[in-house]
C-alpha cells in the first residue's frame, strides 16, 4: 500500500509490517510467500510493548481510522 500510494521517486526502500488481528500462520504465508525480501515474524499486544515502544506507536484507535481512509486499488476509479 505504501508503495502505491505514499511513495515518491526520492523515497528508499519500503519496509513492510504485516499485521494481523490474531496470530495466523496461514496468513502470514499467504501474505508473505513471494516475498524475497528479509523478514522477521513476531507477535506483540500494545500491552506487553516497553512502555517506550507504546509511546511511540499511534493508538490503536487511530492505526484503524488511518486504514479506513485510504482507498484499495480496487476503489479507485479505472
Amino acid at each position: 500500500m505504501v508503495d502505491d500510494k505514499l511513495k515518491l521517486p526520492a523515497h528508499g526502500e519500503t519496509v513492510g509490517i504485516l499485521i494481523c488481528g490474531s496470530k495466523n500462520e496461514h496468513t502470514v504465508r499467504y501474505a508473505l510467500g513471494r516475498a524475497d525480501s528479509p523478514m522477521a515474524v513476531s507477535t506483540y499486544t500494545y500491552e506487553t510493548l516497553p512502555a517506550e515502544e507504546r509511546d511511540a506507536l499511534p493508538a490503536a484507535e487511530e492505526l484503524s481510522a488511518a486504514f479506513d481512509q485510504v482507498e484499495s486499488p480496487t476503489d479507485q476509479p479505472k
